[in-house]
């Protein structure tokens, strides 16, 4: 990753001004928590597809500083949002701004980032990047309840499952490299191409971030299993499903409905999802997205920025949080 952004470092370090200006607020409490929020960002990955798409199709320009705010604003928004919704304590490691200042002014910061980007695009005279962010903001909350209705039927397919990841996820990667590819007035061709790109790297991340549940390690070393505690029906135990014996199913989708909270119930679906090769399928389904991805811009001309995207794609399948 670290060399990954060293392509764009001037940039990345120039974008910082930039966000922390766009989001500058006279309110106290709304400025000490905007401080809060910048000084624990994450690895920045959607300014970084913003950057590196620009670059490669072009000449980075103010048009592009303004499309990677546009994207943080709304993916920043999105997860104070979502830590409401959720009613989640942690964000990356820290307290989320729903427990430290409750979910009224949670809600409202949401709300105050989102109206920033539109500020901001309106000033810039920036219409065809605000459609961009639009759309993927509609797509998202429209992910975000379809999740929310299957959980609550359980009754979830493949082909609904990847619906919901390319709304919820991908929908905003697939964001970033088309206003990349905007911000530098790229052909119309060379903005779906990247939009495709974005689109299939956004559905391989959000693959990996459900093979976590039934991976990652916690300092009990055992994995979190927290979509199955939430009721999400992800692809590991979607294909577990599909290949088990309906007395196996039912008792599946019992513990789900009834006892996903108790630890060695879900334990039991972990060990299930494993036998009946839930995290090789998905593996490999994750891999499948990943070479789409890659293959969408193996016709581009050789670059630095070109070989970057690409091992930012690879570092997608292979990171390990």
């Amino acid at each position: 990753m670290q060399n990954i952004k060293a392509l764009i470092k001037p940039e990345m370090k120039e974008f910082e001004t930039f966000f922390k200006e766009a989001v500058r607020t006279k309110v106290p409490l709304l400025d000490i928590i905007m401080n809060y929020i910048i000084r624990r960002k994450g690895k920045q990955m959607r300014p970084m597809f913003v950057f590196l798409t620009a670059k490669m199709l072009g000449n980075i320009s103010e048009s592009t500083f303004t499309a990677a705010a546009l994207i943080e604003l709304l993916h920043t928004a999105t997860l104070v949002h979502d830590d409401v919704v959720d009613e989640a304590d942690k964000r990356r490691g820290f307290f989320s701004v729903n427990a430290l200042w409750k979910s009224k002014i949670a809600v409202l910061t949401g709300d105050y980032l989102l109206s920033r980007g539109l500020i901001l695009s309106v000033e810039k005279e920036e219409y065809s990047l605000l459609e961009v962010v639009s759309v993927a903001m509609k797509e998202m909350a429209e992910g975000e309840l379809l999740q929310i209705e299957k959980a609550r039927k359980l009754d979830i397919t493949e082909e609904t499952y990847f619906e919901i990841i390319y709304k919820k996820t991908a929908t905003l990667i697939e964001s970033c490299t088309a206003a990349g590819a905007k911000s530098v007035k790229a052909s119309d061709e060379d903005v779906n191409n990247m939009k495709l790109f974005g689109r299939y790297a956004g559905i391989a991340f959000q693959i990996k971030d459900d093979l976590f549940d039934y991976q990652k390690t916690n300092i009990t070393g055992k994995p979190t299993g927290n979509d199955i505690k939430e009721k999400k029906m992800t692809l590991p135990l979607i294909y577990a499903l599909q290949n088990a014996e309906n007395s196996e199913k039912r008792k599946i989708l019992k513990i789900i409905r009834k006892y996903n909270s108790n630890a060695e119930k879900v334990k039991d679906i972990i060990d299930f999802v494993k036998m009946k090769g839930g995290l090789e399928y998905s593996e490999k389904k994750m891999n499948e997205f990943k070479n789409k991805a890659i293959d969408i811009i193996q016709n581009y001309p050789d670059s630095e920025a070109k070989q970057a995207l690409i091992s930012l794609v690879n570092y997608i399948v292979v990171r390990r949080k």
